[in-house]
């Protein structure tokens, strides 16, 4: 949290890490983020986490969606990517709804809970973003 906090006083600012709440109940339900990698090939990453309670309720997409349209609009991003574990389908399934599409395979891409895990990598392109938003999707 603190890391987060300090981030924000940055210039240019690279990390911008978001709270999800319901607004009538003022609960937190999760968090997101969205972060600059490479300025010079306008590169950025999301990442979010939602309380498993609110799973499958489009929350996720919401966000998700929300975060990168961010990204192409006001941060001038030409390429926003994410990874999800090759188990989670439903963060996949996310990812897809909002038109990213699947790169690769990252093997044992993450050091998570004492072992390498392994990622799915997916990937928006803004022009692919425009044709998408288009029509509203």
């Amino acid at each position: 949290m603190q890391r987060e906090i300090s981030s924000q006083g940055e210039k240019p600012r690279q990390h911008f890490a978001l709270a999800v709440t319901l607004k009538a109940q003022k609960q937190l339900i999760g968090i997101c983020r969205i972060s600059v990698h490479d300025t010079d090939n306008k590169t950025g990453s999301i990442g979010y986490s939602f309380t498993k309670e609110f799973w499958g309720q489009g929350y996720a997409t919401e966000a998700v969606k929300a975060l990168v349209s961010f990204g192409f609009q006001e941060l001038d991003l030409h390429r926003i990517f994410a990874t999800c574990h090759p188990e989670n389908i439903a963060s996949a399934r996310v990812m897809q709804k909002i038109g990213m599409q699947q790169e690769g395979y990252l093997r044992e891409h993450h050091w998570i809970k004492g072992k390498w895990q392994d990622s799915w990598l997916y990937a928006i392109l803004e022009h692919e973003w425009k044709s998408v938003n288009q029509f509203g999707i």
